[in-house]
C-alpha cells in the first residue's frame, strides 16, 4: 500500500500520527473487500485471482492474522453459495502456512460452537459444510471428519428429546456429502458404509405425520410432494449408485490439486453436539415443493431430475443467495441471474420453482410476503424476453391445481396476483393478464 509523503508544514507530526493510526484500518478494510470480492466477475481467471489474493495474505498474516481469521470465519459463515471458493484459499493458505491451517480450523470449530448455542442452525449448517469441503482441500483429514459425522449421527440414539433435533444432525451429514462423499468413501468406505445404514435405520423409524399439513397439493400427481429429509435420502442414494460423481459444485481447489495435495492436514478436535436444552429451537421440518420437470423446459438445457443431487445443490444454492441478499431485490435478483454452471441447466425454472417454494412453505414462509413479488418483478424486469414466460407457464400450472391446493398457499397466490397487478407487474408478466 502507497505511503504519502510527510508534508512540512506545521502541522505535519500530528498528521503523521493520524496517518500512522489510520493506515492499519485503511489495510484492514482492504483486506475485507479483497476477500469478499474474490470469485465476482473479473477479467482475470478465478484461479489467478485466489493465487494472487493468498500471496496478499500471506504477506499480511504477521501483522493482521487475526483480522484475517475473522474475515474468513464470517464468510464461511455468512456466504454459503461462495464456499468452494473460500475453501480454496483456506488451502492455499494452509499449503504456505501450516500453522495458520491450524489456527483456522480451530476459530471454525469455536464459531461452530458459538452458533449451536445461540440457535443459528442454519449458519452452523454452513459452518460444516465448509470443514467438509476443506478435506477436498487437503486442509482436514477425511478421518477426522468421519468421526464428527459419526458423532453427528449418535443424536438419533437420544432419548427423550425432539425428533426435529435428530432430523437436523441427520440433515447437515447427507446434505454435506454431495461435496464431499467422494473423498470420505476414498479413505473410509466401511465407516461411511456403517454411517449410511445408521442413517437408513432412523429414516424408517422416525415419524411423519406432519407431512400432510406441510404439503402445497394434496394430490401427488403429476410431482409428488415429498418429506424433506426422505427426498434428500433418495438424492444421496442415486449419488452413491453413480459413485459419488457431482457435476454441477464448483470445485476450483482441482486447478490446484498439485500444491494442495502436499499440504500437511489437520485433525479435527473432538467435537461432541451440544446437549438438547428446553431453550433449543430447531430448524422444523419441510416437504420439497415440485412444480417442474425436465418434460417443461421445451428448449435448451434439460432439468435435472427430482433425485438427481444436482437438483439439491441448484435448489439449495438459489435459497442461499435469497437468504444472503433478500432485503436488496435488485442485488438478489442480479445473483440468481448470473448463477455459476447457468448454461449447462434451465436457469429461470430452477428460479420461479424455487421462489414459489419459499412463498408456500408451510407454516409460513422465510421472508415476507411481498418480498417474492418485487423479487419476481426485477427478474422479468432483467430477463424480459424469457422470464415472463416461464412465470406464465407456472401460473397457468397452479390454476390448473387449485382444486388440490392448500387453502392457506391459495390465500398467498391470490395475494402475489393481486399485489403483482397493482405493482405494475401486469406489465411484465404477460400470464397474469
Amino acid at each position: 500500500m502507497s505511503r504519502r509523503r510527510h508534508s512540512d508544514g506545521d502541522d505535519g507530526g500530528q498528521s503523521h500520527k493520524r496517518r500512522r493510526t489510520s493506515e492499519p484500518i485503511e489495510i484492514e478494510d482492504r483486506l475485507e473487500s479483497l476477500i469478499c470480492r474474490v470469485g465476482e466477475k473479473s477479467t482475470s481467471s478465478l484461479e489467478s485471482n485466489l493465487e494472487g489474493l493468498a500471496g496478499v495474505l500471506e504477506a499480511d498474516l504477521p501483522n493482521y492474522k487475526n483480522k484475517i481469521l475473522r474475515i474468513l470465519c464470517a464468510v464461511a459463515r455468512l456466504l454459503p453459495e461462495k464456499l468452494t471458493v473460500y475453501t480454496t484459499l483456506v488451502g492455499l493458505l494452509n499449503a504456505r502456512n501450516y500453522n495458520f491451517g491450524g489456527e483456522f480450523v480451530e476459530a471454525m470449530i469455536r464459531q461452530l460452537k458459538e452458533t449451536l448455542k445461540a440457535n443459528l442452525y442454519t449458519e452452523a449448517l454452513y459452518l460444516v459444510r465448509f470443514l467438509c469441503d476443506l478435506v477436498n482441500c487437503h486442509v482436514i483429514a477425511a478421518p477426522s471428519m468421519v468421526a464428527m459425522f459419526e458423532n453427528f449421527v449418535s443424536v438419533t440414539q437420544e432419548e427423550d428429546v425432539p425428533q426435529v433435533r435428530s432430523d437436523w444432525f441427520v440433515y447437515v451429514v447427507l446434505s454435506s456429502l454431495p461435496w464431499v462423499g467422494k473423498e470420505l468413501y476414498e479413505k473410509k468406505d466401511v465407516e461411511m458404509d456403517r454411517l449410511l445404514n445408521q442413517i437408513d435405520g432412523y429414516l424408517k423409524r422416525r415419524l411423519k405425520t406432519h407431512v400432510p399439513m406441510l404439503q402445497v397439493w394434496t394430490a401427488e400427481k403429476p410431482h409428488p410432494q415429498e418429506e424433506y429429509l426422505d427426498c434428500l435420502w433418495a438424492q444421496i442414494q442415486k449419488l452413491k449408485k453413480d459413485r459419488w460423481q457431482e457435476r454441477h459444485i464448483l470445485r476450483p481447489y482441482i486447478a490446484f490439486d498439485s500444491v494442495l495435495c502436499e499440504a500437511l492436514q489437520h485433525n479435527l478436535p473432538p467435537f461432541t453436539p451440544p446437549a438438547h436444552m428446553p431453550d433449543c429451537q430447531y430448524p422444523m421440518p419441510r416437504v420439497i415443493f415440485r412444480m417442474f420437470d425436465y418434460t417443461d423446459a421445451p428448449e435448451g438445457p434439460v432439468m435435472p431430475g427430482s433425485h438427481s443431487v444436482e437438483r439439491f445443490v441448484i435448489e439449495d444454492n438459489l435459497h442461499n443467495i435469497i437468504k444472503s441478499h433478500w432485503k436488496e431485490r435488485k442485488t438478489c435478483a442480479a445473483q440468481l441471474l448470473s448463477y455459476p454452471g447457468k448454461n449447462k441447466i434451465p436457469l429461470n425454472y430452477h428460479i420461479v420453482e424455487v421462489i414459489f417454494g419459499e412463498l408456500f412453505q408451510l407454516p409460513c414462509p422465510p421472508h415476507i410476503d411481498v418480498m417474492y413479488t418485487t423479487l419476481l418483478i426485477e427478474l422479468c424486469k432483467l430477463q424480459p424476453g424469457s422470464l415472463p414466460q416461464v412465470l406464465a407457464q407456472a401460473t397457468e400450472m397452479m390454476y390448473m391445481r387449485l382444486d388440490t391446493m392448500n387453502t392457506t398457499c391459495i390465500d398467498r397466490l391470490l395475494n402475489w396476483l393481486c399485489r403483482g397487478h397493482n405493482g405494475g407487474q401486469r406489465h411484465q408478466e404477460p400470464g397474469l393478464q
